[in-house]
């Protein structure tokens, strides 16, 4: 029973993650229509971020946390740029330029994206003539078309028990006065989370305190994004809040979204890398459409049932192949096949050098006993 929860829990931790994702697009959605401006919304996300999860990343990993390089501070600001500022912003604006429907449909592009930038940059490992890697290039593929399939064909309307007497309104949204340029801000959107994905996984590698890395990017977040949204909103009634959607959304999407979402992301790519977490976001899109035809009303119609069913098949086969992998990071050290522990060196040990007060592994046995001159023992730490 311990096994199973312990494999359990990255695909728990994934799946209601995108819940958390989904609310965040509806509150988003009501706070833009009030009028905030995006790049304002994106600086008080992380405010809110980082003032959640910085003591906690503090207090919590001050022990374990590793010390600041050049090269680490280097790879965080990368991710701050990439994830919090330009893919948010390119995000929002593309939306307004296009469509809200547009906008998810290319978003669910991001697992194809990471799949191939991992394979690329060797973060997830292929051998197409095994079934699980069939698996995971066959279910991309299959979730890539039921998201498509979900956006693009409409079908008949659904009534459905709790929407009855309600009256429905399209979310296929507006917008759609500028389609090309919309269309490359959204699919530079993906492209940057995809990169973002990467990079973290490479970050962890020698950053390995996923709550100060999540708090540190959201930190970045704010000085990056301060700079862009003093660029393109030089006006200072964009930056007034209210109490309503206005300041719910920035709390809500940076505690959720960025602290929490950041930290588990990097947990969960710690053990079984990028390709995995970003398998799950179509989800998203199955979950914002039941949500929104219960809280805002939004139809329901059969393309996007009959999309949502091929997109759950096309996860399952990814999530399968995926479980078949090794658990660890590519980077992992190498591992006795036999009993799972780390392969160390083994050297000529003067026996006159050694402290009687050491332990010792000698003939794969931990002992004290001081081995005799020459024998073959792994060195003490």
């Amino acid at each position: 029973m311990g096994k199973f929860t312990s494999k359990a829990k990255p695909y728990a931790a994934m799946f209601f993650l995108q819940f958390g994702f989904a609310g965040m697009y509806i509150i988003t959605s009501l706070c833009l229509k009030k009028g905030l401006s995006p790049y304002v919304l994106v600086v008080y996300r992380h405010i809110a971020a980082t003032l959640a999860i910085g003591p906690f990343a503090y207090f919590m990993e001050r022990k374990v946390r590793p010390k600041m390089t050049f090269s680490v501070f280097i790879k965080i600001a990368v991710l701050g740029f990439l994830e919090p500022v330009l893919d948010q912003n390119l995000y929002y604006v593309g939306m307004q330029y296009t469509s809200a429907t547009f906008a998810s449909a290319m978003y669910n592009v991001l697992p194809a994206i990471t799949f191939i930038l991992a394979i690329i940059l060797r973060r997830e490992k292929i051998q197409i003539k095994k079934i699980p890697s069939q698996a995971k290039v066959l279910g991309t593929v299959v979730t890539l078309g039921g998201a498509m399939l979900m956006t693009l064909y409409k079908g008949p309307v659904l009534d459905l028990v709790w929407s009855r007497g309600r009256t429905h309104h399209s979310t296929s949204g507006g917008g759609g006065h500028d389609f090309v340029k919309g269309t490359i801000m959204l699919f530079s959107s993906c492209f940057s989370w995809a990169v973002f994905f990467i990079v973290q996984s490479f970050t962890l590698d020698s950053y390995p305190a996923e709550l100060s890395l999540a708090a540190l990017v959201c930190f970045m977040g704010i000085v990056e994004g301060a700079a862009a949204a003093l660029i393109m909103e030089r006006n200072a009634v964009a930056w007034s809040i209210g109490w309503d959607t206005r300041l719910l959304a920035p709390i809500y999407s940076g505690i959720v979204n960025s602290g929490l979402a950041y930290c588990i992301q990097g947990m969960v790519m710690k053990e079984r890398g990028p390709v995995f977490v970003t398998a799950f976001n179509p989800l998203c899109m199955i979950i914002v459409a039941f949500l929104g035809s219960i809280i805002l009303g939004d139809e329901i119609s059969l393309g996007r049932v009959i999309g949502a069913i091929v997109i759950v098949v096309g996860l399952y086969a990814v999530v399968w192949g995926k479980s078949k992998d090794p658990i660890g990071s590519p980077e992992s050290p190498t591992t006795d096949k036999k009993k799972g522990l780390p392969e160390l060196p083994m050297m000529a040990i003067n026996s006159e050098k050694m402290n009687s007060s050491e332990d010792y592994i000698l003939n794969g046995v931990v002992t004290q006993e001081i081995p005799a001159k020459g024998d073959n023992v792994v060195l003490p730490k």
